[in-house]
């Protein structure tokens, strides 16, 4: 359930929001993500996937074996997957607890779906040995795709993306330089 003040994808923090451009940069960049979904006994599953953004959609796979991703895509289309990247852990105030880290995240809601069709399910391999295999240093044979049929290839169509950011300050914003007890960014509640 949503909460009816902030709904699905909308961020309370607009100073950390990231642009649409940026949000789907990073998507392009990041180099693990996760994937969200719902099973029929009404748990959630999350998963980590190696991925790629193109075309507009995430696109992923996973094994020919009916195991609880496989399960919950074919019981419910919604999904979120998640990316993200921690950067440095920083101090802001004088107490321990005023400390935040500066990071990179990116949510996107959407309705997935199994490709079947085999081009598409070669893009994506092609895209993803692109992303994922220097492809110069290993002198393999190069567009050889014999397992294309034996895996499944999925494609999350974004709903919603969010993307979210939190910067470094520089050190003339950190303690002690600086003594503060609000989060970096946090405009003070009055």
């Amino acid at each position: 359930m949503t909460d009816a003040a902030t709904p699905r994808g909308q961020l309370k923090r607009q100073d950390k929001a990231m642009t649409h451009e940026d949000a789907g940069a990073f998507l392009a960049a990041a180099f693990c993500g996760r994937t969200g979904t719902l099973g029929p006994d009404g748990y959630p599953y999350v998963v980590p996937n190696l991925f790629t953004w193109h075309a507009g959609q995430i696109y992923l796979h996973t094994s020919r074996h009916e195991g609880h991703f496989l399960k919950n895509v074919r019981f419910h289309d919604q999904v979120s997957f998640e990316v993200d990247e921690p950067g440095e852990v920083y101090p802001y105030g004088h107490v321990e607890c005023d400390t935040s880290v500066s990071y990179r995240s990116v949510i996107v809601f959407g309705r997935i779906r199994i490709v079947e069709d085999v081009e598409e399910k070669v893009r994506f391999y092609r895209a993803f040995m692109t992303k994922y295999a220097p492809q110069d240093s290993w002198g393999r044979e190069k567009d050889a795709l014999p397992r294309v049929n034996g895996t499944v290839v999925y494609a999350i169509r974004p709903e919603t993306i969010t993307g979210k950011q939190g910067h470094l300050p520089g050190p003339s914003e950190r303690w002690p330089a600086r003594n503060d007890t609000y989060s970096p960014g946090w405009q003070k509640r009055k």
